[in-house]
């Protein structure tokens, strides 16, 4: 055998070095051990030994693009109840329609609060949003305010708005598509008359095609969309992101300043036609503009909750948009709609949401777009604010609750064939979606989506026309990162008879 002898100076080199690599290893094995907490999910346990419900092992910072796919597949994986490490938060995602109502109904007090979200709550809304803000006094005084301008009877009052803008709507898509020669893409058409409609209700105003105003609003609310989704921020689960400048928390407070800006113009002109002695329209900024004194609001309490109603429009442009893209995708469904029109209202006047009820075959084709075409898969999230033990399972205090709307809309036992669209499975379903929500058979009600009767007015008028694709509509939505449109399409406005060109003369906008 044959030694290797070192030279002298290159072995001490050696030796000297030996304890250096030994730390330098301990480090950084202690390094990749400290991070496994931080990588992989905590299993927490109740006090009398229940786990949280099963999950994905490992923790995500962010789930981005089309976060409702990602929860149905572990949904599959993981049951109907399944909880989620997002950062150092605890989610778990309900995707039963039992579990939601006993959860979220029955143990209302328990999940009724909200996380307070560093982008959306903490800086957009500086913890006055009325849709984010936590379960606490603050909440109730904002809720309380717009349950005097949202009362039953005032919202059978601006029926008249709602309706006059679906009028403006049909008309725009019937004259700009020259009637029925040029295609034309819906989209911004639907964004008028969404905003309009919270304009009206908001601020007792409106805004033409040519103003700037609802273009200004949708940009707002596109910024406020991208930033808000209950999965789409890593600073949202992150802290120490919060402490640094980041691009997401500049474009946070840019939202934040715009809100200030734009809807606290609109607040201070509606005020100054009041103090001007001008007879205004009943509307939300009025009700806070009488009761602010009395109920001490101040400056951003009225830019916040004005701009968060009206931030709530976006989905009923969502709805109009698939609407319209989906009556010529499916000829025979668009043909079916009309004979039910023609038969039970006629050609000679306009439907209105009085009519819903003589027209089941529509009523059900607006459920089933809501149905298939939720604008928010997840809904607004909801916190829990003590232990709950359920079905065997813990969910700890501090937990966001998310409702899995997209998973619940496809279950196969409540929707044979979910993938398919078709609006004959809500065909005897007589309740209006406000009124199915409040079945004790949460498997009975007709879907998990926003709902109330009036919306499906612009449904109805929009029938008036026949929609012809100009080329393949996919419809296939858009790589939104809250809310879901479909993408880009054209479609050519022709009308159904003689009779709908002489109505639409008739209407003065």
């Amino acid at each position: 055998m044959h030694s290797i002898l070192l030279p002298l100076p290159l072995k001490d080199s050696i030796v000297n070095t030996f304890p250096t690599l030994i730390g330098l290893s301990f480090l950084l094995v202690t390094f990749i051990v400290s991070l496994i907490p931080c990588l992989f999910r905590k299993n927490i346990v109740s006090s009398r030994g229940i786990s949280i419900p099963p999950g994905p092992i490992l923790r995500y910072a962010f789930l981005r693009k089309h976060p409702e796919k990602t929860l149905h597949n572990w949904a599959r994986a993981y049951g109907s109840l399944f909880s989620l490490w997002m950062g150092n938060q605890l989610f778990v995602v309900v995707s039963d329609a039992k579990a939601a109502r006993d959860l979220l109904v029955t143990q209302g007090a328990i999940f009724s609060s909200r996380k307070k979200y560093f982008v959306k709550d903490q800086t957009i809304f500086a913890g006055r949003g009325i849709t984010s803000s936590a379960y606490d006094d603050t909440w109730r005084h904002h809720r309380r305010l717009a349950m005097l301008f949202l009362t039953p009877k005032a919202i059978e009052g601006y029926g008249h708005v709602i309706e006059y803008e679906a009028f403006v709507l049909v008309r725009s898509l019937y004259a700009d598509s020259q009637q029925g020669n040029l295609a034309v893409d819906p989209a911004s058409y639907a964004d008028r008359y969404a905003v309009n409609n919270m304009l009206s209700v908001s601020f007792a105003t409106r805004s033409d095609s040519s103003s700037g105003l609802v273009k200004r609003a949708l940009e707002i609310g596109k910024d406020f969309m991208d930033l808000t989704g209950p999965f789409s921020n890593a600073i949202d689960f992150l802290e120490p992101l919060q402490w640094i400048a980041t691009r997401t928390r500049s474009r946070g407070r840019k939202v934040h300043d715009d809100l200030i800006r734009f809807y606290g113009g609109l607040y201070s002109a509606l005020k100054a036609r009041m103090e001007g002695g001008e007879i205004v329209p009943d509307c939300l900024a009025k009700t806070l503009i009488e009761t602010e004194e009395k109920e001490k609001l101040d400056w951003e309490d009225t830019c916040m909750l004005t701009g968060a109603f009206i931030l709530g429009g976006g989905p009923i442009s969502e709805i109009i948009q698939w609407t319209i893209a989906l009556l010529p995708s499916y000829p025979d469904i668009q043909a079916r709609a009309h004979e039910e029109l023609d038969r039970v209202i006629g050609r000679d006047h306009w439907p209105s949401a009085e009519d819903e009820n003589r027209l089941p075959y529509i009523r059900a084709f607006i459920k089933e777009v809501e149905r298939v075409h939720n604008p928010f898969w997840m809904a607004t999230p909801h916190y829990s604010t003590q232990d709950h033990e359920y079905n065997g399972m813990f969910i700890p205090k501090d937990t966001v609750v998310v409702l899995n709307c997209f998973t619940m809309h496809h279950d196969e036992e409540r929707y044979p064939d979910p993938y398919t669209f078709n609006p004959e499975r809500y065909l005897g379903d007589e309740l209006t979606s406000a009124e199915s929500a409040k079945l004790g058979d949460p498997m009975k009600r007709d879907h998990w989506s926003f709902g109330a009767g009036r919306r499906i007015c612009p449904g109805l008028v929009v029938a008036e026309l026949r929609a012809l694709p100009s080329e393949p509509i996919t419809l296939r939505d858009s790589e939104g990162l809250s809310d879901r449109t479909p993408l880009s399409f054209r479609v050519k406005f022709e009308p159904r008879h003689e009779g709908v060109h002489e109505a639409l003369g008739k209407l003065r906008i």
